[in-house]
C-alpha cells in the first residue's frame, strides 16, 4: 500500500486529512478535487481554498480511504 504524501509544498509527512474541493468556474457543483494535509498543514491548506471560495468539505482518512487508493 502506498503511503498519502500531504499536498503541502515540500511536505513528505502521511496525510490524514482529506479536503475536498471545487473551482466554480471550472468545474460541476458535484465535482470534488482532493488535496491530501497532514496535521501541520491541514489548517493552512484548508484557509488558502476558502479564501478563494473552493473549500467544500474537509473529513479524516480512514482505512477504507487508503485501501481505494
Amino acid at each position: 500500500m502506498d503511503s498519502l504524501i500531504c499536498s503541502a509544498k515540500g511536505c513528505r509527512s502521511q496525510a490524514v486529512w482529506q479536503l475536498l474541493w471545487n473551482n466554480p468556474k471550472l468545474h460541476t457543483p458535484d465535482r470534488r478535487k482532493i488535496w491530501l494535509a497532514c496535521d501541520d498543514h491541514r489548517v493552512s491548506l484548508s484557509e488558502f481554498l476558502s479564501v478563494r471560495g473552493f473549500l467544500r468539505d474537509t473529513a479524516p482518512i480512514d482505512a477504507a480511504d487508503r485501501l481505494e487508493r
